[in-house]
């Protein structure tokens, strides 16, 4: 049978007619013995639980109770079983559709709810077409090595000396210097003024002052000094200095004039040293590293690893790329069309039409991907979702300085994270993903190509 002529299958009360190799109409009939049973029960409960003026409970006529309640219940009634019915008809048909059934008004017959007691409805549905994957050795594929190189490597070390680093007092106020001291508010003529503001252990920074001359005076200073400016002037922000000087917005806003500001404590920032204390800080207390060339080796595997993840990503593009340009697929744009309209209600035509191209190309890949999967028998067991959680709970752990989490704890949190529904679906689709994208690196010729990270930064905003 030419499979672009019209034909319908029976299934029950429900009937599929394939309009072409992409599109298809299924039609759902529900009669009157589908619901009357369920219709006549729901009737009855509400009888049972009716309290109306001038009858007792529960006595309310059968007739009256059908009368107001009966077009609500068999409503909801015969949706429910066409949501239902249709549903198991494309499970039990294994229909791999796109998008959702739509539907079709003009073959859904016009009915009245109060008189009508046979209902059929006809929606639309796009069918995905057949994907053919073959891959080719004679392909290359880029796959780019990002170079890890003296700059990257001395700015990780200056992150971890940084933050282990610790203020010391120092006796003398310099340009990076952070003090800490009292504010007293002064009159015009430079007297403090009685029922002033007066603030105590201010910390201000040097280098944040915005006034030139302020921020040299101070420079040279020592505990006990004192230094006379308008904190307006030099911070340029009222709502920063009423915060520094702890008052109201309000009186913030009505601030003005000097005040004397008298150093207690000055303190400079001292980047920890490397050494075996900062090994063990970095990398946990169990670490082997004795060495700064150990050290600095440890991190740059460290960061070959972290690199693979931007490697990979820009491989996954590059591969999609490839094969949604290689492999032709016909799909039912106009379908498609409709049901992101209709799914999107706050979405324009004009919208649609400007991203339409880029959903189709994600739903090629989509479609590309499913057809990997299928044909190489991937599954995505409990295990893999757990490591995988495990992974992004160790990651975020070390972005705090903890290295070496005990198994339990990360299992623990992993837990944690996959109880989110969306967390443990979206961590499912990227363990599909990555067992997708090995399966291609597997069954193509990867190029591999060294470059730097300011190269693979450029190539990302092409």
């Amino acid at each position: 049978m030419n499979i672009f002529q019209n034909y319908k299958r029976n299934y029950m009360n429900i009937t599929k007619e394939n309009i072409n190799e992409l599109n298809a109409v299924i039609t759902v009939k529900i009669e009157k013995s589908d619901y009357e049973a369920t219709v006549n029960e729901q009737l009855r409960e509400y009888r049972k639980k009716a309290n109306m003026p001038g009858f007792r409970p529960g006595k309310v006529p059968a007739g009256l109770v059908k009368k107001m309640y009966g077009k609500a219940i068999l409503a909801e009634e015969v949706n429910k079983m066409l949501s239902q019915n249709l549903t198991k008809f494309i499970v039990d048909e294994k229909l791999n559709i796109l998008g959702e059934p739509l539907p079709n008004e003009e073959k859904t017959p016009e009915f009245s709810w109060e008189t009508a007691e046979d209902f059929e409805f006809a929606f639309d549905v796009a069918v995905a077409p057949e994907v053919e994957v073959k891959f080719d050795k004679r392909k290359k594929y880029p796959y780019y090595l990002i170079q890890v190189d003296d700059k990257m490597l001395d700015q990780q070390v200056d992150s971890y000396t940084s933050r282990f680093g610790e203020n010391e007092n120092v006796d003398v106020v310099e340009e990076k210097d952070t003090i800490r001291g009292n504010f007293v508010q002064l009159d015009a003529e430079g007297n403090e003024l009685e029922n002033g503001i007066k603030a105590e252990q201010v910390i201000i920074a040097v280098d944040v002052m915005k006034d030139e001359e302020v921020k040299k005076e101070i420079q040279g200073k020592k505990v006990g000094d004192t230094i006379v400016f308008d904190p307006i002037k030099v911070y340029q922000n009222k709502h920063e200095v009423g915060h520094m000087l702890n008052v109201s917005h309000e009186e913030a806003e009505n601030i003005e004039g000097d005040f004397k500001f008298t150093i207690s404590e000055i303190l400079r920032f001292k980047k920890a040293e490397i050494n075996e204390e900062l090994f063990k800080k970095a990398l946990g207390e169990d670490t082997e590293i004795k060495t700064e060339e150990e050290f600095r080796n440890k991190l740059k595997a460290d960061i070959e690893e972290q690199l693979k993840y931007s490697s990979d990503y820009k491989f996954t593009i590059d591969s999609r790329d490839i094969l949604v340009e290689k492999i032709e697929m016909e799909l039912p744009e106009e379908f498609l069309k409709r049901w992101l309209k209709a799914t999107n209600n706050e979405l324009t035509d004009e919208q649609i039409d400007e991203d339409f191209d880029n959903f189709m190309k994600d739903l090629r890949w989509q479609l590309i991907k499913d057809r990997i999967a299928k044909d190489n028998e991937i599954e995505i067991k409990q295990e893999d979702v757990k490591a995988m959680a495990k992974e992004i709970a160790a990651m975020q752990f070390r972005q705090y300085g903890m290295f070496s989490m005990p198994d339990e704890q990360l299992s623990a949190y992993a837990d944690q994270i996959l109880q989110n529904e969306d967390e443990r679906r979206r961590i499912t689709t990227k363990v599909q993903e990555d067992k997708i994208m090995e399966v291609i690196k597997e069954n193509v010729n990867l190029d591999e190509k060294p470059i730097s990270q300011d190269e693979f930064n450029e190539l990302l905003e092409k």
